[in-house]
């Protein structure tokens, strides 16, 4: 299967190209897809049941069935209400998630199965700090410290979103090629039978379902039925519009 993984190395040269060739408008929005994961898009284009979606230096296609919406990025960044930075470098995974596209929940899941949030750990092959850089890859995201926990993260989540966006939002696939390397997702043509990277995958996505079920319940919003129709969601009154008095004489 080869899904195109190196496409996202030559992005950046590839820019130029498009602009020549009036590629759509740049704007910053977010593909979300079925899964779960959101694609950092500058445009897209829908023809029949494929969606090509433009990476602000190359395309991909995906199922248009996978993609569930395409939010501005205001919206995802502050539509709702935005979970409340919590847990440990709460602060710095929201900062990640939101200047990457990935959703923090991800990038936690990540970070508990990788070191169990120790910025120190180091692995026997050499993987440093909390979402366990292996030397190449901090390189390869201009890491210059591992374990520094905002350079970390930062380069992590970058990794993790490119892994995201080559394997069409796909999260499983994606966190197969963090655990195992792309090259073995490619040979095995999906998640490689090695228990270690099948565990491994069982292991985030759970963590990930459970941490996105408790941020859906925390976000409820409080529906007034006098206002707007809230299905599913518990209605109270609406607030009683304040009275102007008349000015005294």
């Amino acid at each position: 299967m080869k899904i195109g993984f190196y496409l996202l190395a030559s992005s950046i040269a590839m820019t130029s190209l498009f602009a020549l060739a009036g590629a759509p408008p740049a704007r910053a929005d977010y593909a979300v897809m079925r899964s779960g994961a959101r694609i950092h898009i500058t445009s897209y284009e829908r023809d029949g049941d494929t969606m090509r979606l433009y990476l602000g230096g190359g395309t991909v296609d995906v199922a248009a069935a996978d993609v569930v919406s395409i939010e501005p990025e205001d919206v995802f960044l502050t539509g709702g209400v935005p979970a409340e930075p919590s847990g440990p470098y709460g602060r710095i995974i929201q900062q990640a998630a939101q200047k990457n596209g990935v959703d923090q929940e991800l990038i936690s899941s990540v970070i508990s199965a990788e070191s169990g949030f120790n910025s120190r750990a180091v692995s026997p092959k050499h993987a440093q700090g909390l979402m366990q850089l292996i030397p190449s890859t901090a390189s390869r995201y201009s890491v210059t410290n591992a374990l520094d926990p905002s350079q970390n993260v930062d380069g992590g989540t970058r990794y993790l979103h490119d892994l995201l966006t080559a394997y069409h939002g796909d999260t499983d696939l994606a966190l197969a090629a963090y655990n195992a390397g792309p090259q073995r997702v490619e040979q095995y043509n999906g998640v490689p039978p090695y228990p270690e990277t099948q565990s491994y995958v069982k292991r985030v996505t759970s963590r990930y379902q459970q941490a996105k079920k408790k941020t859906a319940a925390a976000r409820q919003p409080i529906c007034y039925p006098e206002i707007v129709a809230c299905p599913d969601t518990p209605a109270v009154n609406a607030p009683e519009p304040a009275q102007i008095l008349p000015p005294s004489k």
